[in-house]
């Protein structure tokens, strides 16, 4: 067993048993509860745990060798999960998407859930209010379970778990307002510069997704494990083009991705009218009509196969996904040339190169 695949079946036990001690609380209030917990461990069960294991590697690659105790990278990485599945119940609430990791979402769980019960009043906007909740309280149960991971510490290394919680705070923020300037492009794009919607499609993926997916998780392990400011700098250098070239490959998987191993339909990014870097670049080199049909196209949820691959058509021969491709190559090289002489421990840099091939190079 490596040790990457070691953390990842400690961070399953660690949320199953974070689960168990939930479960009871909330069944206390009322047995109409049971289907919020029932769902939370849908959705926190499978993935590629990519998150736990930027936040363990960013750990070790302050600890090297050391000996020490996981409990508290251990609940870290955990409670990175937890947040991660609450960004994606609220995602994809605002994106309309029915389907997550080939299953229902959230808010179509909930729906269904009506449905069978018989109950008064509209499925749709029950299921949306009850997912809402759900996503409000993994956020508040991954806050619960790293503090109870900070509270493990030693009490000389508290201070590297405030410094911890304050870069976990921070990912916080930076995803909401990420978020919101993902909704703003696909609304304000129209009255925006042409000359813009380049790096303002590149703002979007830097916040929504490249720092808390890549760059927050490392920070926050490493500052848990003591690191130094030049340790921390090297991360984030490292951590943030990569990042980037994450969400590009997922970018491309959203317009081109095989459903049977996303676990989302094909097209669904231009259903949901992302103003993605993919998408900006195409428009720079269609002609006039072809930019017009997508633009009129992209974020309609009605979009059938045959128009999706149209507008699929339309990307490919505009250059943009060779383009994408390059950019995705571009940050890689950026990202590996930083742990040249980062000063962070050899066994983790090698982890790290290969992370960094896992996350850009995936077709899942």
């Amino acid at each position: 067993m490596t040790e990457s695949t070691r953390l990842v079946d400690l961070v399953d036990s660690r949320v199953d048993e974070f689960l168990i001690t939930r479960e009871p609380i909330v069944s206390l209030i009322s047995r109409d509860l049971t289907p919020l917990v029932d769902f939370s461990r849908q959705f926190l069960s499978g993935g590629k745990r990519f998150r736990a294991l930027f936040c363990y590697w960013g750990w070790q690659s302050v600890r090297g060798d050391e000996f020490g105790d996981l409990a508290p990278v251990v609940s870290a990485a955990a409670a990175l999960e937890i947040f991660h599945a609450a960004a994606l119940v609220h995602d994809d609430i605002i994106d309309n998407s029915d389907t997550r990791r080939g299953g229902a979402s959230a808010h179509k769980l909930f729906e269904g859930l009506h449905l069978r019960e018989g109950w008064a009043g509209t499925a749709g906007d029950f299921g949306r209010a009850s997912a809402i909740l759900l996503g409000d309280l993994l956020l508040g149960w991954s806050d619960e379970l790293l503090d109870e991971g900070l509270e493990a510490l030693t009490t000389d290394a508290r201070a590297a778990g405030r410094r911890a919680r304050l870069e976990f705070n921070h990912m916080r923020t930076e995803v909401t307002a990420g978020q919101y300037l993902d909704i703003l492009e696909e609304q304000a794009w129209i009255v925006q510069p042409e000359s813009e919607l380049l790096d303002r499609a590149l703002r979007v993926i830097t916040f929504k997704s490249a720092k808390y997916s890549v760059q927050a998780p490392l920070v926050i392990g490493a500052a848990l494990a003591g690191g130094t400011p030049d340790q921390l700098d090297a991360l984030r250098a490292f951590g943030l083009p990569l990042g980037i070239a994450y969400q590009l490959r997922d970018d491309l998987l959203g317009v081109f991705g095989d459903a049977s191993v996303t676990g989302k339909p094909s097209g669904d990014d231009l259903r949901e009218g992302k103003r993605t870097v993919l998408v900006a670049l195409a428009r720079e080199t269609l002609g006039a009509s072809e930019r017009t049909l997508l633009d009129a196209e992209l974020g309609d949820l009605t979009l059938d196969a045959p128009r999706i691959a149209v507008l699929q058509q339309l990307i490919l021969t505009s250059g943009a996904v060779d383009r994408v491709e390059a950019l995705i190559a571009e940050r890689v090289a950026e990202a590996e040339a930083v742990l040249e002489d980062a000063p962070l421990a050899a066994t983790a840099r090698s982890q790290l190169r290969t992370l960094s091939a896992k996350v850009t190079r995936r077709t899942f």
